[in-house]
């Protein structure tokens, strides 16, 4: 049996390359009462949308983010709500910390587009609970609304993943993880 790894790609090479569709996101929440908001907005968006989703809050989780290029753990109590926008996307995971910011990422390009321009109608639904929410789109849907820029840019990443299979005999994807995130293409070391 074969063992798969993930190749030696880095999330800039991939960002360069425009391989992938993903929307980025990070802020702050207003309030803490807006945390409640938040919740509230999800719920409803997910059971109007036909979604399922959970709420859910630990006590101790580490979160991997990334702050002025560097990575660092966040090690504490989170909270949030985790919504399944399709079964071909990331699951959209809006997990706060316990100073309400939030750091998170949901890929898209391998659902149906729609989905990725749900997953912005939420996020613009959301930030009017914010103090601030950058949000960086792959697809540039987010900044411009411009639905043949989010197709191009779909097209172009499917384009470029059936570009480095060719390359790479050895690459193989679409892959999900144990967490539920999508990886793009893994090498096939024949191990």
């Amino acid at each position: 049996m074969s063992k798969l790894t993930a190749p030696n790609i880095g999330f800039g090479a991939i960002k360069n390359s425009r391989m992938g569709v993903t929307i980025h996101f990070e802020g702050n929440l207003n309030s803490p009462d807006s945390f409640q908001n938040v919740i509230n907005i999800a719920k409803l968006f997910a059971i109007t949308n036909g979604l399922s989703f959970s709420t859910f809050q630990e006590d101790n989780k580490i979160l991997s983010r990334v702050k002025d290029e560097e990575d660092w753990e966040y090690n504490g109590a989170t909270m949030g709500i985790l919504i399944n926008p399709d079964e071909n996307c990331d699951p959209l995971n809006i997990e706060f910390d316990c100073d309400y910011y939030i750091q998170e990422y949901c890929k898209t390009q391998f659902a149906d587009i729609s989905v990725h321009i749900l997953v912005i109608d939420l996020l613009r639904q959301l930030e009017p609970q914010f103090e601030f929410l950058t949000v960086f789109d792959e697809g540039e849907y987010w900044e411009t609304s411009d639905f043949a820029l989010l197709q191009n840019h779909f097209d172009n990443c499917f384009k470029a993943i059936e570009e480095a299979k060719q390359d790479d005999k050895n690459l193989e994807g679409p892959f999900r993880l144990a967490d539920g995130r999508i990886v793009d293409l893994m090498q096939n070391n024949g191990d």
